[in-house]
């Protein structure tokens, strides 16, 4: 007969759920013994850090689009769970968290790690509960997964230690009847009112200067979403989280928004009439057009976040390739493509200058050299992740990606630590792709034991620290915002290719331009996890497109003081962007990269 234990993880088997990433604790030993039971059915990832675990759930619910699921013991492992489920919560992302507790019967009696984590996850999860036996755990786990599914969130299941080891069979009320809830998640097609697809075709085909912004919606419809570009002779702006939505060097894409985007991305929203949103609620209001200056439409398939951002006039409740279907079908080719073409010729541009900045042979190394270098020899069908900070910028602007590339950030939520557990779960969710990640020195301290799991399950990877000793994003957030020195942003060195070496995986390090090539040659043709350390310029500037005139002022009050400010001066007079600073018109403030766990939003590097 079947225990609690046994009911959940064939539960989770029956939801199609192959992997479980978390970390033993003797507050899950029954879970525990029940995976070990069912080993050629669903897998354990055993990782460093709980954290890490909700973060490899995630991210694996992003690369698959399947439940995540993530296993932690009672006390700190659950609490431990929390940063990485806020990832999934603020993401949209399905996952189910489950989570050990006390005795049954000494719970809130001061016992060891005596944590209510319901009451903990509260705010984390779309569904929280407490199972109480096995027969409670029939109708509980099937409906933990429905919710995470259904609702794209977090749902979680906190188990007492001799809950999990109680004998289904007994104890179960009259009108709970067994198998009354399948393990099945059903889905319909959601497409939007017809009146809607007239009315935002209309708009549409009236537009003189139509804009595009996708987001990670619109990743299943990018054939569909070329098409309505081509139609309408539309640039699209890209948010980070769709920057897979079209090839970076695709001559319909400006390219990204906001302070990681482009010149032109900004100048397409600043100029143009009508405003196309596919799949995005890129979060920063000031990189739209002014409230009304444009016609607005706005595809989600959640209309509570239909014209969150902009005031739309239409909002076209659904999947954005349903939708786009049904609205490209009633589309008129524009044939004056004046406002695509002059946004395809900044965006050369542009592109130029950022080839430039990769080719600068100056020393110390700068930081857009390396990351330039590795983006060129990612494969076509790789998979590239990033972690939070300036390292998200670099990655942004200078690692072009290709029609069959994945990509996936710690979006909304702009964590930490995230990168390294990101790239560990595209490497078991797709083993026979390569994968690769560009990461901060800050971010990959924090969770560097996690290399060693990278090895342990032999993920092809390969890793680029962009290695400045220095939390050089918070620097740049301390000059730009109110105008203070950069303070207390150092960091003690660590050599992260000896780590690597000692964890059992490759390391290699760059030192100067010239190393470059040479360096990625060896790194590339290694076998198994590699980490590769940039030694960076710590005083290299990060320009924004466009510099707002209340950051270059803060700039100027604070660099003085700055440690170091002799050469940010130097860097700054050899940058274009540099030069411009006390020259700009003023902008809209700043968007962000995915920075620092702080309360404040990412500014100027």
């Amino acid at each position: 007969m079947p225990n609690a234990s046994d009911i959940l993880i064939e539960t989770l088997i029956e939801w199609k759920v192959e992997v479980v990433f978390g970390l033993p604790g003797d507050g899950i030993n029954g879970i525990m013994e029940a995976l070990r039971r069912r080993q050629d059915r669903i897998r354990f990832v055993s990782v460093r850090h709980e954290q890490s675990a909700a973060f490899m759930a995630c991210a694996y619910a992003k690369f698959t689009g399947r439940l995540g699921v993530c296993l932690a013991t009672s006390g700190p492992g659950g609490t431990n769970l929390l940063t990485g489920l806020y990832d999934a919560k603020l993401d949209q992302m399905p996952v189910l968290a489950i989570t050990g507790m006390q005795y049954h019967d000494l719970i809130e009696t001061f016992s060891q790690q005596d944590v209510d984590l319901t009451r903990v996850f509260e705010n984390v999860a779309v569904y929280n509960a407490q199972v109480n036996d096995a027969a409670h755990m029939e109708n509980l786990a099937n409906l933990a997964c429905r919710s995470a599914l259904s609702k794209r969130g977090v749902a979680h299941l906190s188990i007492a230690n001799d809950v999990q080891e109680r004998m289904a069979g007994g104890g179960r009320s009259r009108r709970n009847r067994e198998g009354h809830m399948p393990s099945r998640f059903f889905e319909g097609r959601l497409v939007p009112r017809e009146d809607d697809i007239l009315r935002a075709a209309d708009l549409l085909n009236a537009g003189r200067k139509v804009a595009i912004l996708a987001g990670r919606g619109a990743l299943e419809a990018k054939g569909l979403l070329r098409e309505t570009a081509d139609l309408l002779g539309a640039p699209v702006a890209k948010a980070l989280l769709g920057k897979a939505v079209l090839p970076d060097d695709d001559p319909f894409t400006t390219g990204g928004i906001g302070i990681l985007g482009t010149v032109p991305s900004q100048e397409i929203m600043q100029q143009c009439d009508t405003l196309l949103i596919v799949g995005s609620t890129f979060p920063y209001i000031e990189y739209y057009p002014k409230p009304h200056a444009a016609t607005g439409i706005q595809i989600d398939h959640d209309p509570q976040r239909i014209g969150l951002r902009y005031p739309v006039e239409v909002g076209l409740v659904g999947a954005a390739g349903e939708t786009l279907r049904m609205l490209n079908e009633r589309l008129q080719r524009k044939a004056d493509r004046t406002f695509l073409e002059q946004a395809q010729e900044k965006t050369r541009n542009w592109r130029r200058e950022l080839r430039a900045m990769e080719g600068d042979r100056s020393s110390p190394l700068k930081p857009q050299a390396a990351v330039g270098a590795f983006g060129r020899r990612i494969a076509a069908n790789g998979i590239v992740v990033t972690d939070s900070g300036q390292n998200t910028e670099l990655a942004a602007r200078h690692v072009d990606l290709g029609a069959d590339h994945m990509f996936a950030v710690s979006g909304a939520l702009a964590s930490m630590a995230s990168g390294l557990p990101y790239a560990i779960a595209a490497g078991i969710a797709m083993p026979a792709r390569p994968i690769y990640a560009v990461v901060g020195d800050g971010g990959f301290a924090m969770q560097l034991g996690e290399f060693a799991t990278a090895v342990r399950y032999e993920i092809p990877l390969k890793l680029l620290v962009i290695r400045n000793d220095m939390l050089n994003q918070i620097a740049w957030e301390q000059m730009m915002f109110l105008g203070n020195p950069q303070f207390a942003c150092e960091l003690p060195p660590i050599d992260f290719a000896a780590a690597a070496e000692a964890m059992g995986g490759r390391g290699f390090t760059i030192r100067s331009f010239d190393e470059i090539d040479g360096v990625l040659d060896q790194a590339f043709a290694a076998e198994g996890p590699v980490v590769i350390q940039a030694l960076v310029d710590r005083y290299e500037p990060l320009m924004p497109p466009k510099m707002p005139e209340d950051y270059a002022r803060n700039f100027r009050a604070a660099l003085p003081q700055t440690p170091g400010h002799e050469k940010i001066e130097e860097n700054l007079r050899h940058s274009s962007a540099g030069r411009k600073v006390t020259e700009e018109e003023p902008q809209a403030p700043h968007e962000a990269a995915p920075d620092a766990n702080t309360g404040d939003l990412p500014g100027i590097p």
